[in-house]
C-alpha cells in the first residue's frame, strides 16, 4: 500500500526578517498571506495549493540547508532567463546561475534574502 497524496504541499523556512521575507515571496510570485500570526506568515501562489511557511528566527539555523539543495517554483509560462534573473533581483534576490535546460525550457537558480536556495524553470 501507499499513501495518496496531493503532492508536495509546503516548505517551511527559518528567516531572520519576517517582513523582508514576506515582500520579497509576494514581489517575485504573488504570494498571498492566508495565515499570519507574531512570529509567522503562511504564503500561498495565486490559485495553487501550495504553502511557503516563514517563521521569524534568530537561530544560526536560518538560511541553512540541511542537506536540502534547493526548492523549485514552475513557471506557468515560459520567459527568458534573464527576464527571470532580473524579476530574482529587482525582489531583492540574487542569482547564481541561469540558462537554458534545453530550448525553450529557462531556468535560474537564486537565493532569497535568507540566503535559501530556490529554482524557477519553464517545463512544458
Amino acid at each position: 500500500m501507499v499513501l495518496r497524496v496531493r503532492g508536495l504541499t509546503h516548505v517551511a523556512l527559518l528567516v531572520r526578517d519576517l517582513e523582508r521575507s514576506v515582500l520579497f515571496y509576494q514581489r517575485l510570485f504573488g504570494s498571498e498571506i492566508s495565515h499570519r500570526d507574531e512570529n509567522s506568515v503562511e504564503l500561498r501562489t495565486p490559485g495553487q495549493h501550495d504553502a511557503l511557511s516563514l517563521e521569524q528566527s534568530d537561530s544560526d539555523d536560518v538560511g541553512a540547508s540541511g542537506g536540502v539543495l534547493h526548492f523549485g517554483f514552475r513557471l506557468l509560462e515560459p520567459m527568458s532567463f534573464n527576464d527571470l534573473a532580473r524579476l530574482v533581483v529587482e525582489a531583492g534576490g540574487t542569482v547564481e546561475e541561469k540558462g537554458e535546460y534545453v530550448l525553450g525550457e529557462p531556468y535560474v537558480f537564486g537565493r532569497d534574502p535568507d540566503g535559501y536556495r530556490f529554482e524557477v524553470f519553464f517545463e512544458p
